[in-house]
């Protein structure tokens, strides 16, 4: 927040992005596109709540152990089914009844072959469709477009396929748990969409045990949506629309503040290896490593007459490039807040 508050409203540049994006934003763009805004609609206690789960290209107990052991315990305590959908059979099968390996990038056929079996299956929430959505006809006619062939373009067996999609029909308490196998790829957005639209259409979501629920994918990347961190928000998930720049203006009393969206992450380094950018702060983060295109992140900061580096390990291979290494404090030396996935924020004290 302090950082977003430097350079947008007082440098007056929205060239600032924060590790949301790096995890998160295929989800952002995807809840904008359902909803309206950036929401998740669901809490931990649903995975608790629910029937059945179904684990989209999350790795839940490498990646989210805590919430992995609370629903191995639910799961003992209530029969809970699990379906995990990823091309590898990861540590969270352990607990699967079905594990579904599909194709890499299959993703969205699978979730719109699934909507359209909905249909057959009369799961169909009409009530709910009618009174909160629009476009499900137009969303139900591209889904059946793509259920020719499921089985070949998922490589999944058929039996595979109708055991999934006859027990997500039959289970409405049912949560859609997705993190990095759904958000990291270049057809992320439509992953979403197309997950979230099932539920939409038989009404499952913003009741007890049911939902799609994002999980992130780095520490406090929803508190980073929240403050405004992405290059194209201002803070408290605003945009750059008149009335949302005079409110944190006045805020923030930065009669500087920046008149449109700034870089992503990707073009900023892209803009760094053209030349563009001439001058970069990098807090917390190692996209030498981490950015897709590392090669071109490498040359730019090569090429970069300023690179000035905040971080608490003595050796990355992004320190390598920088004019000026800034000591920083790791998690635990300060307080401050933190947001997790279920939108809950945690005073965090130093030890």
């Amino acid at each position: 927040y302090a950082a977003n508050k430097l350079m947008k409203g007082f440098i007056g540049s929205a060239n600032i992005d924060t590790n949301s994006r790096l995890c998160m934003a295929s989800t952002v763009a995807g809840h904008t596109r359902a909803f309206g805004s950036d929401t998740v609609p669901g809490c931990y206690e649903d995975l608790e709540q629910a029937d059945l789960v179904v684990l989209a290209g999350s790795n839940l107990a490498a990646c989210h152990p805590v919430l992995f052991q609370r629903l191995s315990e639910a799961r003992e305590r209530n029969g809970i089914k699990v379906i995990v959908i990823d091309p590898r059979r990861t540590i969270s099968c352990q607990i699967a009844d079905l594990h579904l390996a599909l194709k890499p990038g299959s993703d969205v056929q699978l979730w719109n072959g699934l909507l359209a079996h909905l249909v057959n299956g009369n799961a169909l929430d009409r009530e709910f469709i009618a009174a909160h959505t629009q476009g499900f006809e137009q969303a139900l006619a591209a889904a059946q477009l793509q259920t020719d062939g499921l089985a070949a373009c998922t490589g999944l067996s058929e039996t595979d396929i109708a055991t999934f999609f006859d027990l997500f029909t039959a289970t409405t308490k049912t949560v859609t748990v997705f993190s990095q196998g759904v958000n990291q790829s270049a057809q992320g957005t439509d992953k979403v969409n197309a997950i979230t639209n099932c539920h939409l259409a038989t009404g499952r979501i913003g009741r007890p045990g049911m939902g799609p629920f994002s999980v992130t994918g780095q520490p406090n990347a929803m508190g980073g949506r929240e403050v405004g961190g992405l290059a194209n928000q201002l803070a408290a998930h605003m945009g750059f629309d008149q009335a949302s720049r005079d409110r944190v203006a006045r805020f923030w009393r930065a009669p500087n503040l920046a008149p449109q969206a700034g870089l992503k992450a990707v073009e900023m380094f892209q803009a760094v290896a053209d030349g563009k950018i001439k001058a970069i702060w990098i807090m917390a983060t190692n996209p030498a490593v981490s950015l897709p295109d590392s090669d071109t992140v490498r040359r730019g900061l090569a090429a970069c007459p300023l690179v000035v580096v905040s971080d608490c390990a003595a050796s990355t291979d992004t320190l390598r490039y920088a004019h000026v290494a800034l000591p920083a404090t790791g998690w635990g030396e300060k307080a401050g807040m933190v947001t997790n996935s279920e939108r809950v924020m945690s005073r965090q004290r130093q030890f």
